[in-house]
């Protein structure tokens, strides 16, 4: 069977377009607006044609034809740690630009990720719309609310997931991956016997460091400065990895590695992500790579749905 084809939306770091092409498909056009986002997509995809322009200008004739229509749409305007003004905000009007898109093209699948609060925003006024914007195109909808914690990754990180088949049989094919127990740990992914850069770990003499110093009672979790104080990781499993961490830098988790307390570094939270370590980032700014992180997808949850999505794919 020749492998097929995706076209990406709103492409971030290509979370999706990873788990995607580790599973044999084509990603043949991607998109994505932001200029370091872009940088990074392009180091670890470089096969890949990816447009920089703002959505809204893209004509969709111009897009290569593909089978499968991916987007990680931005979920600011939907989000609980967002302003929540879901449609009314310029980001989650560009939903309709997916639709515009999709419309034109046609494409047997779509598969579509945002926040956990999607479905209850608006007192589910916005998934109605979603849903309805989906079906009069003639989609039928599966979707599921998942954390990554329970597939096999150690973050909370509570995701729906939305696919829409052209075809009905195989939209009543389609199931869900079963949860799964959870068998790693943050230390299985972060090693702490590696000293990182110094520019990573708290001045011993810094007011930061002291307060860390005394809340770190449990040295197998994972600790960060919130609203609320200082945040503690439960049962070794990390809280979700945010965008914020570019924006307020001591907003990055922090760990007690076995030289000192320190940050966990941009590479590490990729690993949280479940990217493989030869996904890397270009010569980009730090803040950019943070925030990078926590924009982007658990590749391993996507990539489970995906193998549902090759199994009727096989079968039709």
């Amino acid at each position: 069977m020749m492998p097929l084809k995706v076209c990406s939306l709103f492409a971030g770091i290509g979370g999706i377009d990873l788990a995607f092409k580790q599973s044999g498909f084509e990603v043949v056009w991607a998109n994505e607006f932001d200029k370091d986002a872009c940088k990074t997509y392009i180091h670890n995809f470089p096969d890949t044609l990816l447009s920089e322009c703002d959505i809204r200008k893209v004509n969709a004739k111009d897009i290569p034809d593909f089978d499968i229509l991916a987007a990680g749409f931005p979920c600011q305007s939907f989000s609980v740690c967002g302003n929540k003004k879901g449609f009314a905000d310029e980001r989650g009007n560009l939903f309709f630009e997916i639709m515009r898109i999709g419309g034109e093209k046609q494409p047997q699948i779509i598969f579509l990720e945002n926040v956990a609060n999607l479905t209850e925003h608006d007192n589910g006024k916005t998934f109605n719309r979603i849903h309805n914007e989906l079906s009069e195109r003639n989609y039928y909808i599966r979707y599921i609310i998942a954390d990554a914690c329970n597939y096999g990754i150690p973050q909370h990180r509570t995701r729906t997931y939305i696919v829409a088949f052209k075809d009905f049989d195989m939209c009543n094919k389609f199931q869900f991956p079963k949860e799964q127990p959870l068998e790693k740990h943050i230390f299985d992914i972060i090693d702490r016997s590696v000293k990182a850069d110094d520019s990573f770990y708290l001045s011993e003499n810094s007011l930061q460091y002291q307060k860390m110093k005394a809340a770190i009672t449990d040295e197998n979790q994972i600790y960060r400065f919130s609203d609320y104080g200082i945040q503690k990781s439960k049962d070794g499993i990390s809280f979700t990895l945010k965008a914020n961490m570019g924006t307020w830098h001591n907003r990055v988790p922090i760990v007690k590695d076995d030289f000192g307390i320190r940050t966990i570094t941009p590479k590490e939270c990729l690993a949280l992500q479940g990217f493989p370590k030869s996904f890397d980032f270009p010569d980009i700014p730090m803040k950019s790579m943070y925030k990078q992180c926590g924009n982007t997808v658990v590749v391993p949850v996507v990539k489970d749905i995906i193998r549902e999505l090759v199994r009727i794919a096989n079968d039709n």
